[in-house]
């Protein structure tokens, strides 16, 4: 029999991130007065609260801060990105996030990252990690680019990520009941994924899902490192 194909699965956010991607593009956007505060300062602080909770409709977490892009091409979009992902994204992957990816990367496995945060504000921290493969929830545009504010095809969190995993793998002739998978995750809204695979790793988890980890003995992480 052949050998099954290891492949290795990365969530981001509060995983091999120190915070929420969305959050802090939120929070960075505020600050420079990008987006009305009026509108989104509240709704920011409650989702990241309803998240943490597992609590959220999942479309409506995502849509949120997909709206924060309406209005503006992705190439109007890429000069705060870039700021972004330079002055705030980056100082908050550490040192150990960055040796966990290396090492299986090192190994020759298939490495992918995969976030309930869209792919405009991901594909970087991607490059960043050095993961060449990146499942997204994915963001609308318009006929002459503009992003609607909208979420294009099925959401990538809680089923979703096994949903488009599975869909992923296709694309590559691929079938994850034949990998050695592995998923590393801190929340119980990756539940699904973490049980779907073959070696779940809970990294810096939730209350819940530490409570589940040890329940079902699956091995725990911490990479409280990250802001260094």
């Amino acid at each position: 029999m052949a050998r099954p194909l290891p492949l290795t699965l990365f969530d981001l956010d509060h995983t091999l991130l120190d915070g929420d991607t969305d959050v802090l593009w939120c929070d960075f956007l505020l600050a420079q007065g990008a987006i009305d505060r009026s509108v989104f300062q509240e709704k920011n602080a409650r989702m990241e609260r309803e998240y943490r909770a597992g609590t959220v409709s999942p479309h409506a977490f995502c849509e949120f801060y997909v709206s924060t892009l309406a209005g503006r091409t992705p190439a109007q979009w890429e000069p705060l990105r870039r700021e972004f992902i330079d002055a705030v994204v980056a100082p908050r992957i550490g040192r150990a996030a960055h040796e966990l990816v290396e090492r299986h990367r090192n190994a020759g496995e298939l490495v992918v990252l995969t976030t309930a945060t869209n792919r405009f504000l991901t594909e970087l921290t991607a490059v960043h990690l050095g993961l060449p493969h990146l499942i997204a929830t994915e963001c609308d545009v318009d006929a002459d680019g503009r992003f609607t504010g909208r979420i294009a095809g099925a959401l990538n969190m809680r089923d979703g990520k096994v949903a488009r995993l599975h869909e992923w793998l296709q694309g590559q002739r691929m079938d994850l009941r034949d990998c050695d998978s592995t998923f590393y995750s801190d929340s119980v809204n990756d539940l699904p994924l973490l049980s779907a695979v073959r070696h779940p790793v809970a990294v810096n988890p939730d209350m819940r899902l530490a409570a589940i980890a040890a329940e079902r003995g699956w091995p725990v992480l911490q990479l409280r490192d990250l802001a260094s």
